[in-house]
């Protein structure tokens, strides 16, 4: 199984998406504990949403459409309903 997945800053708010074929909530432990360069400065983050796929190029080809345009407004429409709850 694969993920994509979006985190939040807890520090400010800055938002991230990822990619992983490990358990989200390993690999958010990862993020927070500053084991990636990319993220480790705005740490710790919190879990918002994730999506599940069988197949890994599927799961990149998420990714990347979260990178674009588009994505990006998809993304923030995930992160602030989400985080109204």
């Amino acid at each position: 199984m694969f993920f994509v997945y979006l985190l939040k800053s807890e520090v400010n708010g800055k938002s991230y998406v990822g990619s992983t074929s490990m358990e989200v909530e390993k690999r958010l432990k990862q993020h927070n504990i500053g084991s990636n360069k990319c993220t480790k400065a705005n740490s710790p983050f919190k879990l918002v949403y994730y999506e599940s796929f069988v197949c890994k190029t599927d799961a990149i080809l998420r990714e990347k459409f979260y990178k674009t345009g588009v994505g990006k407004q998809i993304k923030k429409l995930i992160l602030d309903s989400f985080m109204r709850v």
